[in-house]
C-alpha cells in the first residue's frame, strides 16, 4: 500500500511540474513578445536596435548670452548652443533660419550671428533641428526640433 502512495505522489509530482513547466514555458513567450514590441515601438536610440541609422532628437539647454547687443551682430557675434544628442547634421534655427552650423561636440553647436539673420534689435527664437536618418523601420522616430529658447537683441 505504502509503495502504491509512493508512486501515486510521484505521478502526481510529475504533473504538478509539467504543469509548471508549461506556465513558465508560456510566461517566457510571452516575456519575449512584449519586449521585442517595446523595441519596435520605443523612440530610436542606442538601446533600440532595430532603429538603424536614425538620429535623436536634440535637446536644447542653454545659449552663451540670452542677451547681446546689436553692435555685437554687426560684428559678428560667435553664439554658442549648448544642450545634448547633437549630431554632426544638426543646424542652429534662428526665426526659421537655418544657419551654418559648427558641431563641436554633441553637447555644443557655435554658430556666426550677423545682420543677415538678425536686422534689427528684438528677440528672435533659436532652435536646433537634426533631420532624420535614414531607419526605415516602422515605431522608429529620427531626428526633430528641439524646444525654443529666446535671444534678446538690445
Amino acid at each position: 500500500m505504502v509503495s502504491f502512495f509512493r508512486q501515486a505522489a510521484l505521478h502526481l509530482s510529475a504533473v504538478v511540474v509539467r504543469s509548471h513547466m508549461k506556465r513558465i514555458s508560456a510566461f517566457l513567450r510571452l516575456l519575449s513578445a512584449l519586449l521585442l514590441a517595446s523595441l519596435a515601438f520605443q523612440a530610436c536610440n542606442a538601446v533600440n536596435p532595430l532603429c538603424g541609422s536614425a538620429r535623436p532628437a536634440p535637446i536644447i539647454g542653454s545659449l552663451s548670452a540670452s542677451t547681446i547687443t546689436f553692435a555685437e551682430v554687426q560684428q559678428g557675434l560667435v553664439l554658442s548652443v549648448y544642450g545634448s544628442q547633437f549630431v554632426s547634421s544638426s543646424v542652429v534655427v534662428i526665426n526659421a533660419t537655418k544657419l551654418s552650423t559648427l558641431v563641436t561636440s554633441s553637447t555644443q553647436l557655435q554658430v556666426t550671428l550677423t545682420t543677415a539673420v538678425i536686422a534689427a534689435p528684438g528677440t528672435a527664437s533659436v532652435t536646433v533641428d537634426t533631420p532624420s536618418g535614414n531607419s526605415g523601420d516602422l515605431g522608429c522616430s529620427s531626428g526633430g526640433t528641439s524646444s525654443a529658447l529666446v535671444l534678446t537683441t538690445t
